[in-house]
């Protein structure tokens, strides 16, 4: 649980991050992490459709550069866009301007308000300077471990069960680590949410 859900210290570091939606609302926001790329995203994105359901991406600027069909299909289906850097950059081991360029950098090719650090973590300082120029910081409410060599696509599911309630912010990956995991995962997770009457919703 250490994992999957965040520690309280964290939301009081940032505290106007996005951690948990409305809690009085039976709705999840599914969010993809890392993409876009040719491996995972077409089927993410059909497995999506199947359960109509709507997700938001937080796309690396360097793969969105790379892929930039993939951007628009992303788009073109309803989903929403978010901004995890150009380089998929941790906050923590970079200066705090360079980080600044590289987010500035996606932004460019991404133009979403929405930001999601990559690791989950970022200088206090960067995350006010982002919040200042109008970005939404968006964090979670469960990360599934889809990338773990260490789980399989059942204790993905498990992780989406067990951890998954009102308002959740559930984090998937939308990567070559997790891509094996979710097809088999990815539609078991959507079936499950749907039979407990789960509404999937995007960020404003």
């Amino acid at each position: 649980m250490i994992i999957e859900q965040p520690a309280i210290f964290l939301r009081w570091i940032y505290p106007h991050a996005l951690w948990r939606m409305d809690r009085h609302r039976k709705a999840v926001y599914l969010t993809f992490d890392d993409g876009p790329i040719p491996a995972a995203t077409p089927f993410i994105l059909d497995t999506l459709e199947r359960f109509g359901a709507r997700a938001t991406f937080f796309m690396v600027g360097d793969n969105a550069q790379k892929y930039p069909h993939l951007v628009r299909e992303v788009r073109s289906r309803g989903h929403r866009i978010g901004n995890h850097t150009f380089h998929h950059l941790g906050g923590l081991r970079w200066k705090y301007e360079e980080y600044l360029q590289d987010v500035y950098l996606a932004g460019e090719l991404l133009h979403t308000d929405l930001f999601r650090p990559p690791h989950g973590w970022m200088r206090v300082s960067q995350y006010h300077r982002l919040r200042k120029e109008g970005f939404k910081v968006v964090m979670w409410d469960v990360v599934t471990r889809d990338y773990s060599c260490y789980l399989s696509a059942d204790d993905v599911v498990q992780n989406v069960k067990r951890y998954t309630r009102p308002g959740s912010i559930i984090t998937f990956h939308d990567s070559l680590k997790s891509i094996d995991k979710l097809k088999g995962a990815l539609p078991r997770a959507l079936q499950w949410l749907c039979e407990q009457g789960y509404e999937f919703c995007v960020f404003e």
